[in-house]
């Protein structure tokens, strides 16, 4: 199993861009681009809601597991 991280989709779909993500929930730009690209190690719970909540959706709208 693998997890998908579509925060890219998400960005796009809110009309956001990665520096504008970065600078409102305080992440740096370089590990947004990371999980933007799918590529990240790691993914702290308290990055996730605060992504999910400058972006107002849902965990499983950032994260997918697919088999």
């Amino acid at each position: 199993m693998q997890v998908i991280i579509k925060l890219d989709q998400m960005l796009t779909k809110n009309k956001m861009s990665q520096h504008e993500l970065a600078r409102l929930t305080g992440i740096r730009q370089p590990s947004v681009n990371e999980m933007c690209r799918n590529q990240t190690a790691r993914l702290p719970l308290k990055n996730l809601a605060k992504i999910c909540e400058v972006l107002n959706c849902d965990i499983s709208d950032i994260l997918e597991l697919k088999k």
